[in-house]
């Protein structure tokens, strides 16, 4: 039976074309970063099915692919359950990872610790467009540090990275504080042991509308009263940082007013020092999905694409479930193939590549001329020019056609009477 050619689904083979485009964006992203004092790390591809399972990720634990036990501990006969057979996964994400990470080295790293990690991800999700069951993720967080300089950095060097790679591009942070949710669902009267429901359905109101959120909460049997409280206190609200603050106002009682003057504080500070054009939002509908958040969540919209193409938030707990002891953390991520996908679809071309030139021989040079064809490509690297030498094809229309959709401006053919 012949060997499978197509990649597994939900991955992808990475033609030389995307390929250079990819390595464009991650060399912009990181040197962005690590002009704001970001540190690169790694950690393994593969985590201890525990952490990947801890009630910390939301529904990406339903999308984690298990790996079997190894050698002599895989003993199919006696398993009586998933525990006997699995004790690992591939990560998700990349945020439980850094939590572990963290925890096990904190004592060799720098307080507050600013970490950038770059690297692939699994969820067995359905894929499609711009969505697959492999994908690169970069991140940046800042563990150990309480105050909102966290998530002012982050998104200062998160947007100044995003103008870099598409600069023509219109785009909005989105942000949020899981306490403000939590505040507003208290202050409309839901039971609290049902917000998260509530955050589940509110979380549509990009795709449903204000009415299609109205009518799902009724329709899972909220209290009509409650439901028109929220609805009126969405209806017509500000998404800046005064709106902010009066909101903070409206739900006294119900919302520690600090919490809503931290997330202003933000919002102004950011707006004050930024050097690029973006727009910031408040937005009272944003939830974001993963358990872990704690405070501050935001996205970003970029025009052009219909889903987040960044996100991220404040999750001071998640370090404590690996020490015992809670370490203040916030983090944004990239969502890199999506960024891909939107220059790849708009027919983007690095900037500024080294000049690509092809030398292309005649089959039967000599030993001399052949030598010579390849000091000429030598001289013209070391001149900076990117060159590829090949022997011609029968084909050689065809082949030349080939180096040109590649980018060879250039083609420089050798032949045996013109070398001797």
């Amino acid at each position: 039976m012949a060997l499978k050619k197509k990649p597994v689904t939900g991955m992808k083979d990475i033609l030389p074309a995307e390929m250079e485009i990819r390595d464009y964006v991650l060399n912009i992203i990181k040197e962005t970063y690590r002009e704001y004092g970001f540190s690169a790390i790694e950690t393994p591809c593969v985590e201890h099915i525990e952490n990947l399972t801890s009630k910390q990720g939301g529904d990406n634990e339903k999308l984690i692919f298990k790996i079997l036990k190894r050698g002599e501990k895989l003993n199919l006969e006696t398993a009586a359950g998933e525990a006997d057979l699995v004790d690992g996964g591939l990560r998700y994400d990349l945020t439980v990872p850094l939590c572990r990470y963290y925890s096990n080295n904190a004592a060799s790293l720098p307080s507050p610790f600013k970490a950038l990690q770059v690297g692939s991800v699994w969820r067995a999700d359905r894929p499609q467009k711009g969505r697959f069951r492999q994908f690169v993720q970069c991140d940046i967080d800042i563990l150990g540090d309480a105050t909102n300089l966290a998530e002012i950095e982050e998104i200062l060097a998160l947007t100044t990275a995003l103008k870099r790679i598409c600069p023509d591009r219109a785009y909005t942070v989105r942000i949020n504080d899981r306490a403000v949710l939590k505040g507003m669902a208290d202050w409309c009267g839901f039971p609290e042991e049902e917000t998260d429901r509530v955050f589940i359905i509110l979380d549509k109101m990009d795709k449903i509308g204000l009415d299609g959120v109205r009518e799902e909460l009724l329709a899972e049997g909220f209290p009509a009263e409650a439901v028109e409280k929220y609805a009126a206190l969405l209806d017509g609200m500000g998404h800046d940082s005064a709106a902010v603050r009066e909101l903070g106002t409206r739900l006294s009682g119900a919302l520690d007013p600090a919490k809503a003057e931290n997330l202003a504080q933000i919002m102004d500070t950011v707006e004050a020092v930024s050097q690029i054009d973006f727009k910031l939002e408040f937005d009272p509908t944003l939830v974001r999905g993963m358990g872990y958040y704690t405070g501050t969540i935001f996205e970003v919209a970029m025009e052009g694409f219909g889903g987040s193409v960044a996100g991220g938030g404040r999750y001071d707990k998640l370090i404590g479930k690996f020490t015992g002891s809670d370490t203040p953390a916030c983090g944004f991520s990239i969502g890199f193939e999506r960024i891909i996908t939107i220059l790849m679809d708009s027919g983007f071309t690095v900037p500024g590549s080294a000049q690509k030139k092809a030398f292309l021989f005649e089959k039967g040079l000599s030993g001399e001329a052949f030598k010579e064809v390849l000091s000429r490509a030598q001289k013209e690297r070391e001149a900076g020019s990117r060159v590829l030498v090949a022997q011609m094809n029968k084909n050689k229309k065809f082949q030349k056609e080939q180096l040109a959709k590649e980018g060879y401006g250039e083609i420089v053919e050798f032949y045996r009477e013109a070398l001797k």
